[in-house]
C-alpha cells in the first residue's frame, strides 16, 4: 500500500512591512486596510490576512459611547492599541493619533507617537489634517516613526469642514486636497488616505503620488481601501455612512440571542443540568448534616447518579 500523502502545510504568513506595501502598489495588488479596536477582531483580521490593522479613534465611539472622535482620550486609544497588539502578528499595526495628541508642537507629536510605539508596540501612525499639520507630522517621521497622512473628511475638524460632506467637489477644493497630500508626502508620509473625497481627487493622487493611496469612501480607483470594521456588521446604529457596506447586520442576531436568554432565565430553563455541577449523594448528605440543612435534594442527587450509571452501562 502506498503511504498516505503528508498533508500540505499552509505557508506561514509574512509580516507586512512598508516595502511589501510598496511592492503591492507596483504590482497592482489591492491593499486591505481595516479599523479594528479590540483583541478578538485583531486576531481574526490578522489570521485572514488584513494588510493594515488601524486602531482608529472611531473605536471610542463604538466601544465607549463617545459622540464624536474629538472626545476620545489618549488613554482610551492606548488601551485599544495594546489590545490589538496582543491579537496581531503579521498585519502592520497602525495607530490613529487622537485629537490634540500631535497638534500643539513637534515635540508633543513625537512624544505621543513614541508612547504608542513603546507602550503598545505600534509600528506606524495615522495623522488627520492638512498642510498646516505637516510640520508636526514631519517631526514624527524624522524621529523614525512612519506616518500615513489622512486628508479629506477629517472628523477632528468636522466643524471647520461644515459637517460630514464629501470633499473636493469644486476645482478649488480639489486643488487644496492635492496640495495637502503632496506636502504630506514631501514630509515623508509612506501613504495617504483619502476619506470621502471625490473619486476624481483620489484617483488623481493614486496616479501621481509615489506612495500607496488608500480610499475610505473615496471610490474604487486607489491602491487600497480602508473600512471601519464595525460598519461591516452595523454595530454602530447611530450613523452608517453612505460609503460603508453592511455585509451582515448583527444587531437583529444579537437582539434575538439576548431575548432568548432572557426568556430562558425567566422560565427557569437556563441554566439546565448540562450547565450545572452537582455533589454526589454521599457528599450532599454529609454537607447537609454539617450545616443543618433540613431538606437537601438528596433524592434528586440519587436519581442523577442512577441515570449516570445507566448511561455508562448502555455504552
Amino acid at each position: 500500500m502506498n503511504a498516505a500523502a503528508a498533508p500540505q502545510k499552509t505557508p506561514a504568513r509574512k509580516k507586512v512591512t512598508i516595502p511589501s506595501l510598496m511592492k503591492k502598489m507596483r504590482d497592482g495588488e489591492a491593499i486591505v486596510q481595516m479599523a479594528v479596536y479590540d483583541y478578538r477582531s485583531a486576531v481574526v483580521a490578522d489570521r485572514l490576512g488584513i494588510d493594515i490593522l488601524c486602531v482608529s479613534d472611531t473605536g471610542g465611539m463604538v466601544l465607549f459611547g463617545h459622540r464624536s472622535t474629538v472626545t476620545v482620550s489618549f488613554e482610551e486609544v492606548m488601551f485599544m492599541s495594546q489590545a490589538v497588539d496582543r491579537g496581531s502578528r503579521y498585519g502592520l499595526r497602525m495607530v490613529d493619533m487622537p485629537y490634540w495628541s500631535f497638534h500643539i508642537s513637534p515635540e508633543q507629536a513625537v512624544d505621543n507617537a513614541g508612547k504608542f510605539v513603546a507602550k503598545a508596540n505600534a509600528e506606524v501612525m495615522k495623522c488627520e489634517g492638512n498642510r498646516h499639520h505637516v510640520r508636526n507630522i514631519e517631526a514624527i517621521i524624522k524621529a523614525g516613526i512612519p506616518v500615513q497622512g489622512h486628508i479629506g473628511i477629517t472628523p477632528m475638524r468636522m466643524a471647520q469642514l461644515g459637517g460630514f460632506v464629501a470633499q473636493g467637489k469644486t476645482a478649488a477644493r480639489a486643488m487644496e486636497l492635492v496640495q495637502d497630500a503632496k506636502e504630506m508626502v514631501d514630509a515623508g508620509c509612506f501613504s495617504i488616505m483619502c476619506e470621502v473625497t471625490t473619486q476624481e481627487v483620489c484617483q488623481y493622487l493614486t496616479e501621481t503620488l509615489p506612495v500607496p493611496v488608500i480610499s475610505l469612501g473615496a471610490g474604487n480607483k486607489a491602491h487600497g481601501v480602508h473600512i471601519i470594521s464595525s460598519d461591516l456588521f452595523h454595530l454602530y446604529e447611530e450613523h452608517t455612512p453612505r460609503h460603508s457596506k453592511i455585509y451582515t447586520d448583527l444587531i437583529p442576531i444579537i437582539e434575538d440571542v439576548y431575548t432568548r436568554y432572557m426568556t430562558d432565565v425567566r422560565d427557569r430553563a437556563y441554566p439546565g443540568p448540562e450547565h450545572t455541577a452537582y455533589m454526589t449523594p454521599q457528599e450532599l448528605e454529609g454537607f447537609a448534616r454539617q450545616v443543618g440543612w433540613s431538606k437537601p435534594p438528596i433524592a434528586e442527587a440519587e436519581q442523577r447518579e442512577k441515570s449516570k450509571r445507566s448511561a455508562k452501562a448502555a455504552e
